[in-house]
């Protein structure tokens, strides 16, 4: 399932993602490793912690806009 138009060939590992099944939220992650030929790629799971493989053919693949992080120790102008 493309239907955010993200397939496989597409992800990078650093990318955060989020895996959808029927409406329900099932993973979410940065990518870690992907194998484009397999049509498969790994997350490292946000609420686990585990590495997960997923499978974008059952899964809806969403990329995430991920806030930018404040630098730290720097003081304002």
């Amino acid at each position: 399932m493309d239907a955010q138009g993200v397939s496989t060939a597409q992800l990078r590992i650093g990318d955060n993602i989020e895996a959808w099944h029927r409406g329900k939220l099932f993973h979410s992650g940065r990518v870690t490793g992907v194998v484009p030929a397999l049509e498969l790629f790994w997350i490292l799971d946000a609420r686990t912690g585990a590495r997960k493989l997923l499978d974008p053919e059952a899964l809806e693949i969403r990329h995430l806009e991920v806030p930018a992080e404040p630098l730290l120790g720097l003081s304002p102008a």
